[in-house]
């Protein structure tokens, strides 16, 4: 009986373990960056302010709008590049970002896509990628 009991609850701890190990989303807040893991790769969520700070600083940094062509061409962050999250695979890097060590900044219109884009992204080796999340939240000035 004790054998029994011993075999279920360890049965029990394996069950457990492996659908924790499946979760892609951490607790871990740091400066008010959000991470969110993907397996070992990770991206980080962060606020639009956090991503102007990172903008406007001396680092270079690749601003990725991630919407259609119409959305982009109806109002873009400046400098930003288009990269629509359809065209993104999680088979081919996109020639539009040549360098994985590149610091990403990715955005859409409500942050959903730039979520999806983000974890493709990471699944394709980039290191350096933040999802500010959406359009609609973003304070700043914006080009056409």
């Amino acid at each position: 009986m004790k054998k029994a009991t011993l075999f279920l609850l360890l049965i029990g701890t394996l069950v457990l373990l492996v659908s924790c190990a499946g979760r892609s989303q951490s607790a871990d807040k740091e400066e008010g960056i959000n991470v969110v893991t993907a397996m070992t790769a990770q991206y980080r969520k962060i606020s639009p302010q956090l991503a102007k700070q990172m903008m406007d600083s001396e680092e270079p940094v690749t601003i990725v709008d991630v919407r259609t062509k119409s959305e982009f061409n109806s109002g873009h962050i400046r400098d930003a590049i288009l990269l629509p999250n359809e065209s993104i695979t999680t088979a081919e890097r996109p020639q539009e970002l040549p360098d994985t060590d590149a610091t990403i900044l990715v955005y859409c219109r409500s942050g959903n896509r730039s979520a999806q884009a983000s974890r493709k992204l990471v699944s394709l080796g980039y290191v350096n990628v933040y999802d500010f999340g959406g359009i609609n939240t973003w304070p700043y000035e914006l080009v056409q």
